[in-house]
């Protein structure tokens, strides 16, 4: 079903924040930030590229945009810098990112033509900003176990999603290993959230659905929408919440399919973890 009918052409980054029952999410390329409450359709506008958010508290959210992390007021929309992001390297963008269990924020940054490795993946802890994984191309399907003790993440390039062990502060330890290999299906691993009982639901670029996989990866059940591309996925509840895009999609393939770049829900599917609060 249809949440939201504004189409993005880049749709990504849902986040439910917990303390206001309200969807936010992003137009990456558009350079605007959604939602919607009591009121109706709410829309801010930015003047670079916007991406991912954690919720500070019930006025504030940390956003990723081209070259920063920063707070962001709700009611008055002021900004102020948290930590720079890359703000030397003209290439990249942020892409998907999540808060963590430990009350970190991992965000994946990536070149805005998608340039083979111009990107990384970085987590912000308590005032310090630590690049993780460099040499990624398109960052995605960073979540997290509901125990804090693992994280997970793709460079959707490679079809294969991995997975790292987390230190009590949320730190990886040891190297990432090989949770989803999606090669031999050709599909393509984009944005990813655990639930409650550790199922990670992830969006499969191309092919209009998010998929559930076990913690041993066996793929458990998916759900449908009506978009080739879904983007990524968020649960408020037991809602499923999913942007897609219309990027990549030609006057013939956006014919085929009108609700391409909405927002989509599903109701009653699965119990999802509260979105964690970024602790600054």
């Amino acid at each position: 079903m249809i949440f939201d009918d504004r189409a993005c052409d880049l749709g990504e980054g849902p986040l439910w924040h917990p303390l206001r029952n309200q969807l936010f999410w992003f137009d990456i390329t558009g350079r605007r930030m959604l939602s919607r409450d009591a009121h109706g359709p709410r829309e801010w506008r930015f003047d670079r590229m916007v991406s991912a958010a954690g919720w500070v508290d019930a006025d504030t959210l940390l956003i990723a945009d081209e070259v920063s992390l920063f707070r962001f007021d709700l009611n008055t929309g002021a900004q102020t810098l948290v930590a720079p992001l890359e703000p030397q390297n003209p290439v990249t963008r942020s892409n998907d990112g999540r808060a963590d269990p430990q009350g970190g924020f991992w965000i994946g940054t990536m070149g805005k033509s998608a340039e083979p490795g111009a990107g990384a993946i970085w987590r912000f802890h308590k005032g310090e900003l630590r690049r993780l994984y460099p040499g990624i191309t398109i960052s995605n399907a960073i979540c997290f176990t509901p125990d804090g003790r693992t994280a997970q993440f793709t460079d959707t390039v490679t079809r294969r999603v991995m997975r790292v062990a987390l230190d009590g502060e949320g730190w990886p330890k040891g190297e990432p290993e090989l949770f989803l290999d999606l090669n031999a299906e050709g599909l393509n691993p984009d944005g990813a959230v655990i639930d409650a009982q550790g199922l990670m639901w992830l969006a499969e670029w191309g092919a209009a659905r998010v998929a559930a996989y076990a913690p041993d990866g066996a793929r458990v059940r998916s759900v449908g929408f009506d978009a080739p591309h879904t983007s990524c996925p968020a649960f408020g509840g037991d809602t499923l919440y999913c942007t897609t895009a219309l990027q990549g999609m030609d006057t013939g393939a956006r014919a085929a399919h009108p609700h391409a770049g909405k927002t989509f829900f599903a109701p009653g599917i699965a119990q999802g973890q509260p979105e964690h609060r970024v602790i600054l």
